[in-house]
């Protein structure tokens, strides 16, 4: 089969999807362009030609993580239950997580050291944190949260990205039931907690 050798948005989706595939199957050591042109029937000077370079390649796996993640949020809409709404935002980070494990890992754990997100990254990264921060700030003015936006977005974060890694790694428990179970406790734990003094 010839190679693909031209600057298509084709080649370049293919590209992506088999640099995604591999990251997930072979990790960050086995990560290589020549691999991943091979697996996308093309060729390492093409893969450069339209990443630039390897890190150009890691840069849109980040950005395109967060363009799927913000599309899934931008599905959601807000009732006047500021709560309930918040927990279907971390619900919906719970199923990226573990639908995407190798985005969230380029997203939130930086795997690779050399990597710079640059101007567009932080810039895409910002769209959702902004999007979480908003829900938080909606809980805090109606009164079921207290506390700064910022920091309580980020533990909120921080605890869904850690509960839907250990899921994914079958730790969390050997049944829906129980996984759900300790989701809606881990939650619903923190959110209590995270109430102004005088509603506890």
């Amino acid at each position: 089969m010839p190679r693909a050798k031209q600057r298509t948005p084709e080649l370049r989706d293919r590209v992506l999807q088999v640099a995604v595939e591999m990251l997930h199957m072979d990790g960050v050591a086995g990560f290589t362009t020549r691999k991943i042109a091979e697996k996308a029937s093309t060729s390492t000077p093409a893969v450069y030609e339209l990443f630039g370079d390897k890190a150009g390649l890691v840069r849109e796996m980040f950005l395109e993580g967060f363009r799927l993640l913000r599309r899934r949020f931008d599905q959601l809409a807000d009732t006047d239950d500021p709560r309930a709404d918040l927990v279907r935002v971390l619900q919906a980070l719970r199923r990226f997580v573990r639908e995407n494990v190798a985005l969230a890992e380029v997203m939130f754990s930086r795997p690779f050291a050399d990597f710079d997100p640059g101007p567009a990254g932080t810039k895409a990264g910002a769209a959702v944190r902004f999007y979480i921060v908003g829900h938080v700030r909606r809980c805090i003015d109606a009164g079921v949260l207290a506390g700064d936006e910022t920091d309580v977005a980020h533990v909120l974060v921080s605890l869904t990205h850690g509960l839907a890694d250990t899921e994914t790694a079958g730790w969390l428990g050997t049944s829906v039931a129980s996984v759900n179970r300790r989701w809606d406790l881990a939650i619903r734990a923190v959110l209590d907690g995270l109430r102004p003094a005088k509603a506890r």
